[in-house]
């Protein structure tokens, strides 16, 4: 059964959807754009079947939570949210912390920091930034997915045009939906996105996150080391947002205490394209603490 609770943080109120026993190990899990905490409708109960207590937060600007009282929309605002969660909803030293697209920035932000509070994380369509760098001997792989990537990440110049995506936002979600995620039916998901984002003031708090990201401030919040923690980094096989050789170089970087599987079936929406499948990979990483 889903829950709602709602928790106060220093700009805003955060509205969250929860699943699992309030008394289990947390794991936050943050979604992305264009989407909401209904991403995790189907995995948030399979992960709290195995005993994990799972909130996620409808992130700041999006609906029913706040609009920021600050205007801040960097991914340090971001990672102080997912911080200050964890502190309010009881946390301790087993929560985990699980992100799709901005909620996987936020996620992989969290993990090279010296002072989360989260013990693993788990990224979902977004990999560490920096294993998409380019190396010597991934060099090809990394030319490849930089000179394809431009033809989808139109989105986020689009994204920076004032006034733009806030008059045709319902038009810009249903496109990327399409093309991201190729055959999966969004009806409900566009749905429950129109719902959290109604009005131009919530689209341009969304679209302000690629904003703040452009602007020097936003770039250095951007600028995170390699994870800290144990990480898991999981990609849609057809996932038309991100390409599919930015996994390669994750899957190559991310060894050790770290990992990263592409799931089949899924493009950039896994979450709610295969969920059965995201949850055994989540499961095997962060552990089923009812058969601990």
């Amino acid at each position: 059964m889903t829950g709602h609770v709602k928790v106060a943080l220093p700009t805003h109120d955060a509205h969250c959807l929860t699943w699992g026993p309030a008394d289990g190990p947390l794991l936050l899990a943050l979604h992305g754009f264009p989407d909401t905490a209904h991403t995790y409708r189907t995995l948030g109960p399979l992960l709290a079947e195995q005993g994990w207590h799972v909130v996620a937060p409808f992130l700041r600007g999006y609906g029913p939570s706040g609009i920021p009282s600050d205007g801040d929309y960097t991914v340090g605002a971001l990672v102080a949210d997912a911080v200050a969660l964890h502190e309010r909803l009881g946390g301790d030293e087993r929560a985990v912390v699980l992100g799709h697209d901005w909620g996987a920035i936020t996620a992989n932000g969290l993990g090279a920091s010296d002072v989360s509070p989260f013990a693993k994380v788990v990224a979902m369509a977004v990999p560490p930034l920096p294993v998409m760098n380019p190396s010597r001997d991934l060099l090809r792989t990394w030319l490849g997915a930089v000179v394809r990537q431009p033809r989808n990440s139109w989105y986020i110049l689009a994204n920076q045009v004032p006034g733009l995506s806030e008059r045709v936002f319902a038009r810009l979600a249903s496109t990327l939906w399409r093309d991201w995620s190729p055959g999966y039916d969004a009806r409900s998901d566009l749905a429950y996105l129109l719902e959290s984002v109604p009005d131009v003031e919530r689209a341009r708090a969304v679209v302000s996150y690629y904003r703040a990201a452009a602007r020097p401030a936003g770039l250095k919040h951007l600028r995170h080391g390699m994870p800290l923690v144990p990480t898991l980094y999981l990609h849609g096989a057809q996932d038309g947002c991100l390409d599919r050789r930015f996994y390669d170089l994750a899957a190559a970087r991310l060894t050790g205490e770290h990992a990263a599987a592409l799931v089949d079936g899924a493009g950039h929406f896994l979450t709610v394209e295969q969920p059965q499948v995201v949850a055994g990979h989540v499961l095997d990483f962060v552990g089923r603490p009812v058969s601990a």
